[in-house]
């Protein structure tokens, strides 16, 4: 083809084929480069040994997240049921106490008559008593429930239920009572 044709109407559309021809393959060229480079980058996040697709491998993560949820949301559920059972049997322990030691019979005998009240935190348990005298020696056992007593208590019972259940002030541990008192002096 003579130069002289080129100037032509058809010869100035060829020229601007073929430059866009070439601008286009330059596109082509630079996409392809930066697509590979992409992948390289995808290989080295995912691991270069195997192919795997991003999607694909974003997906499987996105599972075992589901998948980790669901087991920690199961663990959870199965944690609280045990709470609330642990819950309830710390409940029935005893969780108020107190021992009041007293001369019986109005002996003087180094108090060693003692009445022992264990009660549950709905303030129910038992009262035990142990009345000591110079020929003998006595042990009563007396139900409590919700703070009161299926039989009437003596005072030295009742004094032993009152310090377990309100001896302590409010926000402080239970020590544990622990007063001698004279029976004589209450009579």
């Amino acid at each position: 083809m003579p130069l002289d044709e080129l100037t032509t109407t058809v010869g100035a559309v060829a020229l601007a084929a073929g430059a866009v021809a070439l601008v286009a393959l330059v596109l082509a060229v630079v996409v392809a480069v930066k697509a590979r480079r992409l992948r390289a980058a995808q290989s080295t996040v995912l691991g270069g040994h195997e192919r795997r697709d991003l999607v694909a491998h974003a997906e499987r993560l996105e599972n075992g997240f589901v998948e980790l949820r669901d087991w920690v949301e199961d663990s959870l559920s199965g944690l609280d049921q045990r709470s609330i059972a642990q819950d309830a049997r710390i409940a029935g322990c005893v969780a108020h106490r107190a021992v009041i030691r007293y001369d019986a019979y109005g002996e003087m005998s180094g108090q060693q008559s003692s009445s022992l009240a264990l009660l549950d935190s709905h303030r129910s348990g038992v009262v035990i008593s142990s009345i000591s005298h110079r020929d003998q020696a006595r042990i009563y056992v007396k139900q409590v429930h919700e703070g009161e007593s299926e039989v009437q208590l003596s005072p030295e019972e009742h004094e032993a239920v009152t310090s377990a259940l309100g001896s302590h002030p409010q926000g402080a541990p239970d020590t544990g009572v622990i007063r001698a008192h004279d029976a004589r002096q209450s009579a």
